[in-house]
């Protein structure tokens, strides 16, 4: 019996995968262990395994494909053996609704127009409604020469136009009924969306100066402001032509947002003496101890998470989901994006193994080797920009937290001690907190408690 070689889900908020390659061709016998391609998610890379024996029967998914968790790829089975067809047909078409797959396939024989595209894991999408030929009120923003229907298109009917490019089409704010379809059939693929978005680009200029001109006409005439294109951002002078964020970008944005927009965040600073800290670390390193701030901060962090448990667990809104185990996310940017590495049971180690930990992991956030498992599961994030000279500045909670700690500068500021001055290092501390979980009395009990131990860093173990 042929088994199927399945996407795997690498972390909980990921939905797809790129195949990025194959590394056996079909035919190759196949051993449990053996690596069978490998894929890229948002935040890392890693080698997919075979859990079953025999030979690669077929490789359906193509390098380069995105494809959904859990779609099947391929299949490993005996030499010779026949994949049933209607199980292959099945296969390819989850395999291009979720977005996989290299050539755009043509649409289903009498259909009149595509499947509704669906999101990771067979949710159906809701697409654009189907339409008359005649563009609505939106298709004002569609900039001169992009291309216009083909002589023949369908006009009153379904639009013919695949799933990709309808993805696309809508996250680049294309009207898909002004395109010329060139795949099979008159259908919309996903390269006549391109063609229209670099087409967009080069006249941009044009662009701006005939929606200023649509927009004062429109105000002349007493016309409606539904006439006027709605969004439209004129591009100023010198602007280049737009580049696509990056997927690790895409997804960190579609994180944050969703926090954002759906967890109530309020924010309180506590600022930190930490002179003795200073004065303490510039002593271990001359004898030999390189730890940072940060070493301490997340040491101190760690054991105040303990005696505020609320803190370190998370609430949809019904229920609290109390956690007992500390694991820290750090917060690491890389020029591509941010990724938040995860320090596991950080309240049980030292200030020496949690600087061992954060180095080791920092490194291979920057290397690319991050693991799924490391960068999975954390419970408290700490930002850290202690190092960009930052004053102050308040972070956005991690889908899945109840709060976040953002960590400015340790900087050098006169400072009243009863009656007189002194210059002391002092440092910022703002904790953004889901206020369904976490009140203001409790955010500022828990920075006070992390205050205190900073402020009294030896009572840390070292080592």
């Amino acid at each position: 019996m042929a088994h199927a070689i399945r996407m795997p889900k690498p972390g909980q908020m990921t939905e797809e995968c790129v195949l990025t390659s194959w590394l056996k061709a079909e035919g190759d016998p196949v051993r449990r262990g053996d690596v069978l391609f490998e894929i890229e998610t948002d935040k890392s890379s890693m080698e997919v395994e075979a859990f079953d024996e025999g030979v690669l029967l077929r490789r359906l998914a193509p390098e380069g494909a995105t494809v959904p968790v859990n779609a099947i790829c391929g299949w490993v089975g005996r030499a010779g053996e026949e994949i049933p067809a209607g199980e292959v047909a099945a296969a390819e078409a989850a395999l291009t609704a979720g977005g996989g797959g290299g050539a755009e396939p043509p649409a289903a024989a009498g259909s009149g127009g595509p499947a509704a595209p669906s999101l990771p894991g067979g949710v159906p999408r809701r697409g654009p409604e189907p339409g008359p030929a005649t563009p609505g009120p939106r298709a004002a923003s569609v900039p001169p020469g992009t291309p216009a229907p083909a002589p023949g298109a369908p006009a009153g009917g379904r639009l013919r136009i695949s799933p990709r490019a309808t993805r696309l089409a809508a996250d680049s704010g294309i009207d898909p009924r002004t395109l010329a379809g060139t795949g099979p059939g008159g259908r919309i693929v996903e390269r006549d969306v391109r063609a229209a978005i670099d087409a967009r680009a080069a006249a941009s200029a044009v662009t701006a100066g005939e929606v200023a001109a649509t927009a004062v006409a429109s105000g002349a005439a007493g016309g409606a402001a539904a006439d006027v294109p709605a969004v439209v951002v004129p591009p100023v002078e010198g602007e280049e032509p737009p580049r696509p964020l990056t997927r690790m970008r895409r997804v960190i944005a579609d994180r944050l947002t969703a926090s954002y927009r759906t967890t109530p965040h309020f924010t309180v600073t506590v600022a930190a003496d930490v002179t003795r800290l200073m004065a303490w670390r510039t002593e271990m390193k001359a004898a030999g101890v390189d730890l940072t701030v940060t070493d301490f901060v997340l040491a101190a962090t760690a054991q105040t998470l303990v005696e505020f448990p609320d803190v370190n667990s998370r609430t949809d809104g019904v229920s609290v989901y109390p956690r007992r185990r500390v694991h820290l996310g750090v917060a690491v940017a890389l020029p591509a994006g941010l990724v938040v590495p995860v320090i596991r049971d950080a309240d049980r180690l030292t200030v020496g193994e949690i600087h061992d930990r954060a180095a080791a992991l920092g490194a291979a956030a920057r290397e690319g080797r991050l693991s799924v498992d490391e960068m999975t599961g954390s419970t408290f994030t700490v930002s850290n920009l202690g190092m960009f000279g930052v004053d102050e500045f308040s972070a956005i909670i991690n889908p899945g937290e109840a709060a976040i700690l953002a960590v400015a500068s340790a900087l050098r500021q006169p400072v009243a001690i009863g009656d007189a001055l002194a210059v002391r290092w002092v440092m910022k501390l703002t904790l953004s907190s889901d206020h369904r979980l976490v009140d203001g009395e409790m955010a500022a009990r828990f920075l006070n408690a992390l205050r205190r131990r900073l402020e009294d860093a030896r009572s840390l173990r070292i080592d």
